[in-house]
């Protein structure tokens, strides 16, 4: 059991995670999708648009898997490295990536874009949208809801506090949207399953999504890896529960 958690910890460890692209936990993790499909649902969207933003676009490969993009299109991004990913995916598009810092104010003028798209934003500058947003313009969003994957949050940190489970509560994004005069013409939240079928997966999610482990690193958790490690191999897998939200919302003419 030693050997085999060993090498899984270095293997995750070592690979590279730059992008938004989970593709290697295939096999190793799964999770349920929600049912509404963001990217049909944004393809959809795009397909009418004129001009479209994509805003904190990762390494740019939802925006990139879509059929049809507005003959505009632009997309921010902050992480140097997915800077490089996202303009090596979209410039053969024809999509602009301009490298952002995720302040106000966004680099645009106002009314410049009939759709702001994003997904799973870290943050969300609800007056900087509404200002880009063109007149009968619409945002629409998925997001990350309360107390996502907290079995493995707490797992490693331990049990949280009410606020944390609390923030990133759909009502909080439906307030945000109308303090900044938009209308909320769509809300929904799912509950969805989320399974790692090894400890490296682990790894490699804390990795990549680090915020919810803050100073994540093998070395600082090993001991408490080894406990999940042997979970995974007593139970099969390790289980959490997923929070999505979808939220749609217009600028009014």
């Amino acid at each position: 059991m030693g050997r085999d958690f060993d090498a899984l910890v270095a293997e995750a460890d070592a690979e590279p995670t730059h992008g938004w692209d989970f593709s290697w936990l295939e096999g190793r993790a799964t999770e349920q999708r929600p049912s509404w499909g963001y990217q049909r649902t944004m393809a959809g969207y795009m397909a009418r648009a004129s001009a479209a933003l994509d805003i904190q676009t990762g390494g740019g490969e939802v925006l990139a898997g879509i059929p049809e993009r507005p003959p505009l299109t632009a997309a921010t991004e902050s992480w140097p490295p997915n800077i490089a990913e996202a303009t090596r995916l979209l410039h053969p598009l024809g999509v602009v990536v301009v490298a952002d810092e995720d302040e106000p104010p966004l680099p645009f003028a106002d009314g410049a874009f009939d759709l702001v798209v994003s997904r799973h934003p870290v943050t969300v500058w609800w007056e900087e949208i509404a200002r880009v947003l063109a007149p009968g313009g619409t945002y629409l969003s998925q997001q990350v809801g309360p107390a996502s994957v907290f079995e493995v949050v707490e797992f490693f940190l331990g049990p949280q506090p009410g606020e944390a489970r609390a923030s990133r509560h759909p009502d909080q994004a439906r307030e945000g949207a109308r303090a900044a005069g938009l209308e909320v013409t769509d809300l929904r939240m799912e509950r969805l399953r989320t399974e790692f079928f090894d400890v490296g997966a682990v790894v490699y999610f804390l990795r990549k999504v680090v915020w919810m482990v803050p100073g994540f690193t093998v070395e600082a958790y090993r001991d408490r890896l080894r406990d999940m490690h042997e979970h995974i191999e007593r139970e099969g897998s390790f289980r959490a529960t997923t929070t999505r939200f979808l939220i749609e919302a217009r600028k009014p003419r």
